[in-house]
């Protein structure tokens, strides 16, 4: 079983994957792990595409049963290539924008609003998580072009829409993917 889940930033994709990939006993790999360099200051130095595609391909050509969760539209067509389901969760923006704050100040704490450097970041950040359903240009991950990217996989999709608690979107992935689900 190997399924990718995206979203926008702040619509549970991580929590999904990381409670399919315990409760099957599977891997779960992250994008960002892959896609920016281990900093002093998180999230601040991209890696280079060619070494990130790379780097991800030998895991996940490496590892049996998988779940990739994060945004890889413009990652390496070989990538796309794995993925038996596709797994799309939208939720509106408001909540998601409350969750993106609320996780941000509990990984960061007074440092975003104390430290200018920081607090410019933060402000970034949500700046450019608002643009998700927005599509003003600020941001390349949007609602229209993950939809866009969606019509064109050859796998079946299971698009959750809406604040869904984990346990039902569980529910809806084990569902989808009835007796393919490795068994741990």
């Amino acid at each position: 079983m190997r399924i990718h889940i995206l979203g926008a930033s702040g619509s549970g994709v991580t929590t999904l994957g990381e409670k399919l990939a315990a409760r099957w006993q599977i891997s779960y790999f992250d994008s960002d792990a892959f896609f920016w360099e281990k900093t002093d200051i998180p999230f601040s130095i991209k890696k280079d595409p060619k070494q990130r595609d790379e780097e991800l391909l030998y895991q996940l050509h490496h590892t049996e049963h998988w779940i990739l969760g994060g945004s890889i539209l413009q990652w390496s067509k070989a990538i796309h290539a794995l993925f038996d389901y596709i797994v799309f969760l939208h939720i509106p923006q408001t909540i998601r924008l409350e969750r993106l704050k609320k996780r941000e100040m509990q990984r960061y704490g007074e440092h975003i609003t104390s430290d200018p450097l920081r607090k410019k970041k933060f402000e970034d950040f949500i700046r450019w998580a608002k643009d998700y359903d927005e599509d003003t240009g600020i941001a390349y991950r949007t609602l229209k072009k993950h939809k866009h990217w969606l019509k064109a996989q050859k796998v079946p999709i299971v698009e959750i829409v809406g604040d869904v608690s984990v346990n039902q979107r569980i529910q809806l992935v084990e569902n989808a993917v009835q007796d393919q689900q490795p068994k741990g």
